[in-house]
């Protein structure tokens, strides 16, 4: 099935909100795929995804400020607005809409807007939206889920995540979100405030895209040099055999932890973490009697890549 070119673009929250009431008015089912930009194919199959679900597709195009603390360089992040946009006219399925906004905190005041950057007391790491209270200062937060994991070296992360998702909800009043679980813990975040917070959402799970060699489609992925590339396969590899000997029967998460952690650290990466969780609560388990996930975060060179599998015996 071909895209469609007559793609919408909209940049204005309001007409965002009129434009899906209209859609809906007139019986139809919405899903949002809500993204930073820079689309490779793994956001493509969210949106083949999403046509299984509703009859019309909105994509968000966004690079959210307030999940970046003030040591990360926002504005290295990488972007390509028209590429993007070249990319969902052809997708299969095609595109009913795009929503691409300036910024979401920009209340008009000053303090709200995006580039003052960030402060820290010492005690608490904050963005720059909290530089004073006259600005952006309601957040949603996933207490339990947003602690272990990505959570515990970014931690204002999943906060601002959970936060623009909730935004994005309220402005596009989708029937259905599709989110990628190469992410994880952001998945089960969502689903958990989606389920706490009453929202009338269909929060689905996309499996992991890979590239031919394994590696799981990330925007961070161009920033592998070919030798960094070559190391981060031992991510996938790694995964694999921890799978396989659970599939045997070796249920001791130890062990399971030292093949993973041996097989990057002999490729050369330098891990941030690896978790052996159950899939819902994301509680670490010492050995598996029930649903888990393997979750991974590691460094090749300066790109930070994360990856997971899920095991069911």
């Amino acid at each position: 099935m071909a895209g469609k070119e007559n793609l919408k673009i909209i940049t204005d929250k309001n007409q965002m909100r009129t434009w899906t009431r209209a859609m809906r008015s007139q019986g139809k089912t919405i899903a949002l795929v809500p993204t930073m930009g820079f689309l490779h194919d793994g956001h493509l199959s969210l949106i083949e995804e999403a046509h299984k679900h509703t009859h019309l597709v909105v994509v968000s195009i966004y690079v959210n400020p307030s999940q970046f603390a003030p040591s990360e360089d926002l504005s290295t992040y990488p972007s390509d607005f028209d590429g993007d946009i070249r990319k969902l006219m052809v997708v299969p399925g095609g595109v009913d809409a795009v929503f691409h906004p300036y910024n979401l905190y920009d209340y008009g005041v000053e303090s709200a807007r995006c580039g003052n950057g960030g402060v820290s007391n010492g005690t608490a790491v904050v963005s720059y939206l909290e530089e004073s209270g006259s600005g952006h200062e309601t957040w949603v937060r996933v207490e339990r889920l947003q602690k272990g994991m990505c959570g515990i070296r970014r931690p204002v992360f999943f906060r601002g995540v959970a936060t623009i998702v909730a935004k994005l909800f309220n402005i596009v009043e989708p029937d259905v979100a599709v989110f990628g679980k190469k992410d994880y813990q952001q998945w089960r975040i969502i689903r958990r405030m989606v389920r706490d917070l009453d929202f009338s959402i269909n929060i689905v799970g996309s499996e992991i895209m890979r590239d031919a060699d394994g590696l799981a489609m990330s925007s961070r992925n161009v920033g592998l040099s070919l030798e960094e590339r070559q190391k981060a396969l031992s991510i996938n590899r790694s995964l694999s055999k921890a799978k396989s000997a659970a599939e045997r029967g070796e249920l001791n998460c130890k062990s399971l932890k030292s093949l993973v952690v041996d097989e990057i650290r002999e490729a050369g990466g330098e891990l941030d973490y690896v978790e052996i969780v159950e899939q819902e609560s994301l509680e670490v388990v010492e050995e598996i009697k029930s649903p888990v996930v393997i979750l991974i975060a590691a460094w090749f060179g300066k790109v930070r890549l994360i990856d997971n599998i899920e095991i069911s015996i």
